[in-house]
């Protein structure tokens, strides 16, 4: 699955990357985050009502609009592939408000004798990589609240030494296609394929990690 991931490269170049004007930037703040988890707010790349791309702050766990209080689960920070087009949380926001989460690394953790070993997975490149991930509009008691989830699949070989689940990596070529509400649900379906292992690293890194309180460019060094 995906319960915590990383966003420290800049919101500027993230908005040049995923081709966002950088009047189109809105967000809470530019702080680079090392350990960004569940019910804290993520950057995300969506288009507006005038059919551009904007660089927005979500919180991570989808509320649905359609939701009878503002209460966020960690049960909906991840929708899986096979069914997220069936789910009631996720099928309308599916047919019409995807959105790319920008990510450096995401971690995951391996059962080990020591106890379980978190890892640090992303591109040997070092660049940022878009996750594919949904959002809604949720508003009540005064309040809105846009939030989001992260779309998870099958692993790829290098994923599966650790885990049986990982987030679903875009390439930058499908990242018009799964924006625009006119791609087909089938089309959109087919994107959500396990990324190629071969542009891939994992490493192990610091049990700090663990706990979200614990930030800071140390956490994503190596660790023997």
């Amino acid at each position: 699955m995906c319960g915590r991931f990383a966003q420290y490269t800049n919101p500027q170049t993230l908005a040049r990357r995923f081709e966002v004007s950088e009047a189109k930037i809105r967000i809470f703040s530019t702080q680079p985050r090392y350990n960004v988890a569940p019910t804290q707010p993520v950057l995300a790349v969506r288009l507006d009502d005038e059919g551009g791309r904007e660089l927005v702050s979500l919180t991570w766990g989808l509320l649905p609009f359609w939701a009878k209080e503002s209460k966020l689960t960690y049960s909906t920070i991840n929708a899986r592939a096979e069914t997220v087009a069936e789910k009631p949380a996720y099928r309308q926001p599916f047919r019409k408000r995807r959105a790319l989460i920008p990510a450096d690394l995401f971690y995951e953790w391996r059962a080990e004798e020591t106890g379980k070993q978190p890892y640090a997975v992303g591109l040997q490149s070092g660049e940022p990589f878009a996750l594919a991930g949904l959002w809604d509009r949720w508003e009540g008691e005064g309040q809105r609240i846009e939030s989001c989830t992260i779309i998870v699949t099958q692993a790829n070989p290098l994923m599966a030494t650790i885990h049986d689940r990982m987030p679903v990596i875009l390439p930058p070529s499908s990242n018009d296609a799964w924006l625009d509400p006119e791609t087909s649900l089938e089309a959109a379906q087919a994107l959500l394929q396990p990324y190629a292992a071969e542009p891939m690293r994992l490493y192990r890194v610091s049990l700090r990690v663990n706990n979200p309180k614990n930030d800071g460019s140390s956490i994503v060094e190596p660790q023997p």
